[in-house]
């Protein structure tokens, strides 16, 4: 066995922790995000060839769990949190071009991989503690949907989704405020950097902590980003096998976790070669990568509203793992696509191919197409990280019809909904959350 791996803070001024540790907290105590102290290397042969995505996953996370508390339950964790599918699917009208969908889980989105990884480690974690926990996510549309399916009805555990009120698709909404019992959500007056805001403060608040115990269920958790670097492997190795060459992958963005994935899985030895970053508008990162300083903003709405994000936190760790700006600028591009080309792409897939994609979805598709259109004829994959019927009021009046809805999807949308109002305000955030913690709410978490 190797030497344990420790879990060090993006801020250098917290105490290394294990894994279950950094599961647990969420965030580190001086505010950074946890990060491996380095990153294992694997062979392709350390894999089977005909396994499933649950293999995969068992077989490249764990060198993170060796030696953990949580290590013996990986394979189970992956089993029950991984069971569906993540195809790598061919498009007819070039030959190595594919699309990566992520979107065949309960919620219709990506997020519902790592949700449901980090729910079935958090249960096993908490074993058959009474101690009431409160699950914070900020949501700028999938994820907190996926976070609500993943913990739901889950004993001792309270789900509070924060999102950008009026900033999220129709469907999107009513999926956050349709779960009830254990999860609830507060629809915030103001941006999806707001509730990120608020989030991160009521973490870092240790009073508030030792009286309402909280953790988080955002891409700032490592329990949530882990997971995610498993279908890239998983399609990466499909891939491989098959054509003998790196997969190559344009990923749509906002908060950076999914994007840094991938580079993840690159840094440990697996066959994925160029990786590019389609963002909307928002240009946060697109001019981090063309040579400016970083410099986050107030985010601005888009059609692609899941990736409305102005001060992505996984930058933190992104610079952490790949300190060398300049060297770190020749690995990875980012490219801003606004919503006019969102849309003309949109409505050109589907009259031409009869493909249709959602406005995230397209933003990584437009990239793909400028880089067809100067000759470049290497294995491309764009990842679909959402379903389109999830934004049909963009979708639908650009393909001019219907988009079909997964069961799952609609199963949801036949439920209620209803979500509580909150300005934008830490305190706010911070007295609500007090006010849940009192002993005859506790009692029934």
């Amino acid at each position: 066995m190797s030497a344990p791996l420790h879990y060090v803070s993006t801020r250098g001024a917290s105490p290394a922790a294990s894994l279950s540790e950094a599961i647990a907290a969420g965030l580190a105590p001086d505010g950074g995000l946890y990060v491996p102290e380095r990153l294992p290397s694997l062979r392709v042969d350390a894999f089977r060839s005909d396994g499933t995505l649950a293999d995969t996953a068992a077989t490249l996370l764990a060198p993170f769990f060796e030696h953990d508390a949580l290590f013996g339950e990986l394979a189970s964790i992956c089993a029950e949190a991984l069971t569906f599918p993540t195809p790598l699917r061919s498009l007819p009208r070039h030959p190595k071009t594919f699309v990566l969908e992520l979107f065949h889980g309960p919620t219709a989105a990506f997020k519902d991989v790592g949700a449901r990884f980090l729910a079935a480690c958090l249960r096993r974690l908490r074993g058959h503690s009474t101690t009431p926990l409160t699950i914070l996510v900020a949501t700028s549309g999938d994820t907190g949907a996926a976070v609500g399916a993943a913990f739901h009805h889950q004993p001792g555990i309270k789900v509070v989704i924060l999102y950008p009120d009026g900033r999220v698709s129709p469907r999107q909404a009513h999926q956050l405020g349709c779960f009830g019992d254990n999860v609830q959500a507060l629809r915030v007056q103001g941006s999806f950097d707001d509730c990120q805001r608020m989030v991160k403060a009521a973490l870092n608040d240790a009073a508030l902590q030792a009286q309402s115990p909280l953790s988080s269920a955002n891409s700032i958790s490592l329990g949530r980003l882990l997971p995610q670097m498993s279908y890239y492997a998983h399609a990466a190795l499909i891939h491989w096998h098959a054509h003998g060459s790196p997969l190559n992958v344009v990923v749509p963005t906002g908060n950076l976790g999914n994007a840094l994935a991938a580079m993840w899985v690159r840094a440990m030895g697996l066959p994925i070669g160029q990786i590019k970053l389609a963002c909307n508008a928002n240009t946060t990162l697109p001019d981090f990568f063309t040579g400016h300083d970083y410099a986050p903003r107030q985010a601005v709405a888009t059609l692609a509203n899941a990736m409305d994000v102005g001060a992505p936190s996984n930058f933190e760790r992104l610079r952490w793992t790949f300190p060398d700006a300049a060297r770190l600028r020749t690995q990875l591009q980012a490219q801003s696509v606004d919503d006019h080309t969102i849309a003309a792409t949109i409505a050109m897939h589907a009259r031409e191919h009869g493909e249709v994609f959602c406005p995230h979805t397209a933003t990584a598709m437009h990239g793909l197409d400028q880089l067809r259109a100067t000759g470049d004829s290497a294995s491309w994959a764009v990842v679909a990280t959402a379903h389109p019927a999830k934004f049909e009021s963009v979708v639908e009046p650009l393909i001019g019809k219907p988009v079909d809805v997964p069961p799952a999807l609609s199963a949801m949308l036949q439920r209620s909904a209803s979500a509580e109002p909150m300005v934008a305000e830490e305190g706010a955030l911070r007295t609500w959350l007090l006010d849940q913690a009192t002993p005859g709410i506790a009692a029934v978490l």
